[in-house]
């Protein structure tokens, strides 16, 4: 049987740690229990040795994504279990990620239902980056921003480069998963209400993740956000020459601009395909 290690990055979230842990502990006395402490001000590291689990300090907050890389970095299984620590995530459905990830998947998500969302806004914001990051990566992503998931752990690393330090490392390592032509699977779950406050803030987060799919959308497949652009300008020269031509029967220098930018970002996107390939090129 493969080991396992279960990673909770936290900051501050004694209040739902002192009662997650011990559900751990007994459903899983023999799995290695990783709690990353990301500059706590808190309680958190006092609890943690309490329950006898292996505590990881940052000496100052880093941000999720670096806990998330400190745990993977210090984890011994050959399976790494990701979870928040602010008790969201359930301890009882992570042996239904680990059943699916036995069926042949290389990493497991546990995907929020609609119930699950933290109001209608987060509800709608998820919704619109689900959509735009399957178009990107050609398949259906149900939970692009998901903390809870079981990976094997040797794919996992093989991306830590990639990860940024801050709340979006779900996004980068999903989409650079499928990129790599890794199996991802999806297992529905209710989330629970956070204990505590999030440390999430909707717009500026929310435009972090949305400029991090662009960019993981350009390093995983370019023509996608390149072509559309590329095509927009096209038809822009075009209804421009025709404008011009009818009205003044005459080819500007706008519109030859605008062919001219058609062509470059095409080439562009044509180019940073064949670069992006290079990235992947140690992923088997």
């Amino acid at each position: 049987m493969e080991s396992i290690s279960v990673i909770l990055p936290a900051k501050n979230e004694a209040a739902a740690l002192v009662a997650l842990l011990p559900q751990l502990r007994q459903q899983f006395p023999q799995w290695e229990i990783i709690v990353v402490d990301d500059g706590s001000t808190d309680d958190t590291v006092s609890i943690c040795n309490a329950h006898q689990v292996t505590v990881v300090s940052h000496p100052y907050s880093m941000g999720n994504g670096a806990a998330v890389k400190t745990g993977a970095r210090a984890a011994h299984g050959e399976i790494l279990v990701f979870m928040d620590a602010d008790g969201q995530h359930k301890p009882q459905d992570i042996p239904r990620l680990l059943d699916a990830l036995s069926t042949g998947y290389d990493m497991v998500v546990g995907a929020r239902d609609r119930t699950s969302q933290a109001g209608a806004h987060r509800a709608f914001a998820n919704g619109f980056y689900n959509r735009l990051s399957s178009w990107v990566v050609g398949h259906k992503i149900k939970d692009l921003t998901s903390g809870f998931r079981a990976i094997r752990a040797a794919k996992f690393r093989k991306f830590l480069y990639l990860l940024p330090n801050g709340f979006s490392y779900p996004t980068t390592i999903t989409m650079s998963f499928f990129r790599a032509g890794f199996t991802v699977a999806y297992v529905s779950i209710m989330a629970p209400k956070r204990i505590g406050r999030s440390h999430v803030r909707m717009v500026r987060d929310g435009i972090r993740f949305l400029l991090i799919i662009f960019k993981i959308g350009t390093l995983h497949s370019p023509l996608k956000i390149f072509l559309p652009v590329s095509v927009g300008f096209f038809f822009l020269g075009l209804c421009h020459y025709l404008y011009t031509f009818v009205t003044m029967h005459r080819f500007t220098n706008m519109s030859a601009l605008l062919f001219i930018s058609a062509m470059i970002t095409f080439l562009m996107g044509l180019m940073s395909e064949q670069i992006t390939s290079l990235n992947y090129k140690d992923s088997e």
